[in-house]
């Protein structure tokens, strides 16, 4: 064990100085899948829909040192070690672990050390800081989903490789607490070639802290801070043989905090245990279990445009104000899963993996919202604010599977790293849904405790959907080029029944998806590449070719991508810089037809822009983030940007630790956030826009033990968004008299925490 243990140890060594990885920071290589949760709302009524911490390690997983002859390239593919992965590489990509200076896409690696420096507690807070992203799209108040949008379009998300399934209706959407995420990484551009049906703008990958090849370790950090926000957050894991061939991990945190609103607030309980049995052996099994508890997650409620984005006859409304009902507010989930990753290695060429996971969602919600006018003749004099009052329960079961073989060959002078995978995906849900009237509300002297009349039961769903993907990578490497070809072929099948109105709704869809990309690394670290990449996406509606003569369920919408760049790692350091430019198409959307119940597939959306972002982690003690975005999303249906689409965006965040003297330990840093205007739908005065902003946030800490050798592990540390607690509207959706509504963005919110690690 010993003699294996060094000659990984060498093996390694000789990976890391080949993909040029900082010496004192990149560790062991880890091999993870990639994942995520879809958190996608669905507006009723406009309105009613959806949607601290340890130190964070990787799982185990293969790797491998796979030389290519006469390239001085190599591949990370079969050592078998463990720790953090670097931030200069990803597996969303290419479903392996790749450096990002040779992969041939956009993607945006989050590591825990940033989230733990920024002190983020959310996905929408993670993201923030990613070019191409408009954030926050419910503001500072719609924080029970994770609700934001990528290069103009709204994106899945996937957890250890496996989709988070939508549900059908909106609101039973799973949310992971971000403290139980070792990394999060975010791939641009359609992803249907590996992932099955997907966004065109791409998904969002999150990565769990399982099982590392530490004998113990763990951390309790307790955070507080504005708002009534309070955290406890314990991670603990080590060998639970004395062999270290069963290894286990257990995550786990209860939260809760006030939101900004006047009335509301949220809760969590939380715990994710994991067990890795085998060791560093070939075969290996991690299992892994969450539990979350949500009994309370604030409001899903809005302000009015009009006393918001737009003065109304008695000024603005303040940024606590809302519009429901403090004894009618309910959101209630729980959610459950069970999650399996096994691997095997025949040899040093051939390797076998499959993972699944069952999650269990269930939420019940009813809440009072405002219709985005008011009760008056003009729609700017009064000061009563229309109301309506929703109700549903949802549960949905969910299955994922995905599996993959994964090979080096060679042809001649080329070296093939190939892969050949499969995947399940399998979803029913329930839900019952109930609508009414609520009594207006008197912006100026809100009364909070009104009686609001009994709900009406008006829908009662069963939905049953599968979706089965095959799918081939071949990715081949001659000297310094590298080329890339994957294609997918998908088959999908739902069936809704609403026993209401007695309807029986079928969709039955098979599409084929491909990516094609073309690289080629310099030895002194500059990496050109362009790359083509399609995408589907099932979607509900009724459509007509014929006028309405003949009716059938709407077809997939497409997407494509052409996107051409640059990347350039500085060699023997983690300093990656990236530019890229890009164009997308999303064809077969549907466009409604006036005054009819049913739809045409017209509709053709253009997303053109370009994006720089810099990284390091750490560069002499530096931790740098950067990234600019322009974008021009256009919907030719309506000759107009897509609702909620913005400008681009900028970033900046740097944070710089102390090495030595009196201020040993002492970290310090900030960032600017800057978000261009964005198209927030048809007024009735005109086109809403939402006016750009700049937002600043700030973080220290300092590691207690610089103070004295008895406070080894202790560290405290503290971070403000939005420090300058500027007003601003983070979002609009205006459709006219049908309803204007906007949402305020986060205010100042400050936190702290203190906490002790082994």
């Amino acid at each position: 064990m010993q003699r294996n243990r060094i000659i990984y140890t060498a093996l390694f060594s000789l990976v890391m100085s080949d993909v040029a990885f900082a010496a004192d920071q990149e560790k062991k290589v880890d091999r993870r899948g990639q994942s995520g949760t879809a958190a996608s709302g669905r507006a009723v009524a406009g309105k009613a829909g959806a949607g601290a911490s340890a130190t964070g390690a990787s799982t185990k997983t293969s790797a491998s040192a796979t030389r290519t002859a006469g390239t001085g390239l190599t591949q990370a593919e079969l050592i078998e070690v463990r720790g953090h992965k670097a931030s200069t590489v990803a597996s969303a990509a290419t479903k392996s672990n790749t450096p990002l200076v040779e992969t041939a896409q956009s993607v945006t690696v989050i590591t825990r050390d940033e989230m733990d420096v920024r002190g983020v507690l959310t996905l929408n807070q993670a993201v923030r800081y990613a070019a191409g992203i408009t954030a926050d799209t419910r503001g500072g108040e719609g924080t029970r989903y994770d609700l934001y949008d990528l290069r103009g379009f709204t994106v899945p998300t996937f957890l250890d490789g496996l989709k988070f399934q939508d549900s059908p209706t909106g609101f039973a959407v799973a949310q992971t607490d971000t403290s139980r995420l070792d990394r999060i990484e975010v791939l641009k551009g359609p992803a249907s070639a590996l992932y099955g049906q997907s966004s065109p703008g791409g998904l969002t990958a999150l990565f769990s802290k399982l099982p590392t090849d530490q004998r113990s370790y763990g951390g309790v950090t307790t955070t507080g801070g504005m708002f009534d926000l309070y955290r406890v957050d314990a991670d603990v894991g080590g060998f639970a043989t004395d062999d270290g061939l069963v290894r286990y991990r257990i995550y786990g945190t209860v939260n809760g905090q006030h939101t900004q609103l006047s009335k509301t607030g949220s809760r969590r309980f939380s715990i994710s245990p994991s067990f890795t049995f085998g060791g560093d052996g070939p075969t290996t099994l991690t299992l892994l279990g969450n539990y979350q508890y949500d009994p309370e997650s604030g409001s899903y409620g809005g302000v009015p445009l009009v006393g918001s984005l737009r003065r109304a006859s008695y000024g603005y409304l303040p940024r606590d104000f809302y519009d429901g009902d403090a004894s009618f507010e309910k959101f209630n989930r729980r959610q459950g899963a069970i999650t399996y990753i096994f691997n095997h290695r025949f040899n040093d060429d051939w390797s076998f993996s499959t993972r699944g996971r069952y999650d269990d969602i269930r939420t019940i919600y009813r809440s009072v919202y405002d219709n985005g006018y008011y009760d008056s003749t003009d729609g700017t004099s009064g000061n009563l604010l229309s109301r309506s009052a929703y109700g549903t329960q949802e549960h949905t079961y969910n299955l994922a599977f995905d599996s993959q073989f994964k090979g080096h060959v060679r042809t001649g002078p080329l070296s093939h790293a190939l892969m050949f995978g499969f995947d399940y995906m399998q979803q029913k849900a329930d839900d019952m849904e109930a609508y009414g009237d609520a009594p207006d509300l008197d912006v100026l002297h809100p009364d909070y405790h009104m009686a609001i009349p009994a709900l009406t039961p008006y829908l009662n769903y069963v939905t049953d959907s599968h979706q089965i993907g095959a799918y081939g990578q071949d990715e081949i490497r001659w000297k310094r080029l590298i080329l890339t070809g994957s294609i997918r072929n998908d088959w999908y099948r739902s069936r809704q029944i609403e026993h209401f109105s007695q309807t029986d709704t079928r969709q039955n869809a098979s599409q084929i998806t491909w990516r094609a990309s073309g690289l080629y690394h310099f030895d002194f670290g500059l990496a050109p590449y362009i790359s083509y990449s399609t995408s589907f996406q099932p979607q509900s509606g009724t459509v007509s070719n014929d006028g309405g003569s003949t009716l059938h369920q709407a077809s997939p919408s497409l997407g494509k991508q052409l996107e051409g760049g640059l990347k350039y790692q500085l060699p023997g350091t983690s300093l990656l810089l990236t530019a890229a430019g890009f164009h997308i198409e999303q064809s077969n959307v549907l466009v409604s037809v006036a005054n009819t119940g049913y739809s045409v597939q017209s509709g053709l959306v253009h997303s053109d822009g370009f994006e720089f972002e810099a990284h390091a982690e750490p560069f002499h003690n530096l931790m740098l983030t950067a990234a600019i975005s322009v974008q021009n999303v256009k919907d030719d249906s309506t000759g107009k940007p897509l609702i909620q689409s913005g400008k681009g965006n900028a970033s900046l965040f740097a944070f710089y630790t102390m090495p030595s003297g009196l201020f040993k330990g002492f970290g310090f840093g900030g960032g600017m956030r800057y978000s261009a205007k964005a198209y927030g739908g048809e007024a009735t005065y005109g086109s809403a826009w939402v006016p750009q902003y700049a937002l600043f946030d700030g973080s220290v800490s300092y590691d207690l033990s610089n103070l004295s050798r008895s406070l080894h592990g202790w560290n405290a540390a503290a971070s403000v968004r939005n420090l300058f607690d500027k007003h601003y509207i983070a979002n609009c959706f205006a459709y006219g008299s049908d309803g204007e509504y906007c949402y305020y963005g986060e205010r100042r919110n400050a936190q702290a925490s203190i906490g002790y690690r082994w």
